[in-house]
């Protein structure tokens, strides 16, 4: 057997055992994933039969809903007189005297945290 077919016999051994390691480590992600989709599958049929036993009640949903925007409205026009009426007005005439800022600058104490002492 001269070299050249014994580099080719390698060649083609490695070629197939790095697609035999590929093709082991596709199947083992695929059955991974097969899994996931599995319990999927499952939660899904429990959303399905939780959605089953809500659907009766959704014509009673629908209709309580209609009755809540139609009374919107009416909740609106009460809720602003009342806001109207709890609203403070202060008298025009009354004199008031200014707000005045503060005796001196307030100090940070982000400049503490990092070591920097101020004045």
């Amino acid at each position: 057997m001269t070299s050249l077919q014994l580099f080719s016999v390698i060649d083609i051994v490695a070629l197939i055992a790095s697609l035999a390691i590929y093709l082991f480590i596709v199947g083992r992600q695929l059955a991974q994933v097969a899994g996931n989709l599995e319990e999927a599958a499952d939660l899904v049929w429990k959303i399905k039969a939780d959605a089953d036993l809500i659907e009766p009640g959704l014509e009673r949903i629908n209709v309580t809903g209609g009755i809540v925007a139609g009374a919107l409205p009416l909740l609106y026009g009460m809720a602003e007189a009342i806001v109207v009426g709890a609203t403070y007005q202060p008298d025009p005439h009354e004199e008031r005297e200014p707000n005045f800022p503060a005796s001196r600058t307030r100090r940070s104490r982000m400049l503490d945290g990092v070591g920097f002492v101020g004045k």
